[in-house]
């Protein structure tokens, strides 16, 4: 029996992990020094979603051990790809237009990492609560900046860069603590390969 490359796996756990950090990074620098035009943030931004739509949709397809991290990743990855194209297009607003999208965005993940949460606590994972409470920041900082459009533009940078922090710290520990590869991971298909020789004998 060929076993399951775990390269995908990979791809996905350490492209998690890097983009995850590049938020964090990147949302404080917006906090310490919140003075970059829209048009910077916009580009940047804008690469960064698409480059972490691809990344979620590798790891939806990557069918990790555990299939908890990565459970919700197709919608959210092409949600991503979509979001980070239109920033892309619309950089010279970018501000504006990440807070009503991003808050609406990471608001709805973070709904889906509380129910990766419960999962991983039924599967016995151990830091099943920091990402309960990851989520849960994040969820709130979300509506604040969905609800917080009209404030000072300054006010509104440092606003998204605490929602990158907190986004990227949410994927960064459901990657750290939900990702697990296992080098000789065997196919999914084994179930039905057991199954069709049972049918012949």
């Amino acid at each position: 029996m060929k076993l399951r490359s775990a390269v995908p796996m990979k791809v996905a756990k350490y492209g998690y992990i890097i983009i995850s950090a590049v938020f964090t990074l990147a949302g404080l620098l917006m906090i310490l020094r919140p003075a970059p035009s829209q048009s910077f943030i916009g580009i940047f931004f804008g690469i960064a979603l698409l480059v972490f739509g691809l990344i979620k949709l590798v790891g939806y397809w990557s069918r990790d051990l555990f299939r908890l991290a990565f459970q919700y990743d197709l919608q959210f990855g092409i949600l991503l790809c979509v979001l980070g194209i239109i920033t892309l297009i619309r950089h010279n607003e970018a501000v504006v237009f990440l807070c009503a999208a991003y808050g609406i965005c990471i608001m709805a993940d973070s709904l889906f990492r509380i129910r990766t949460a419960l999962d991983a606590r039924a599967f016995g994972i151990r830091q099943w609560w920091v990402t309960l409470v990851l989520a849960g920041v994040t969820g709130l900082i979300g509506l604040l900046i969905t609800l917080s459009p009209a404030v000072a533009a300054t006010a509104v940078t440092v606003l998204l860069g605490i929602s990158f922090v907190s986004e990227g710290l949410l994927n960064l520990g459901v990657a750290i603590s939900m990702v697990k590869i296992v080098d000789n991971q065997q196919p999914d298909v084994i179930v039905s390969d057991d199954f069709e020789e049972w049918e012949e004998s």
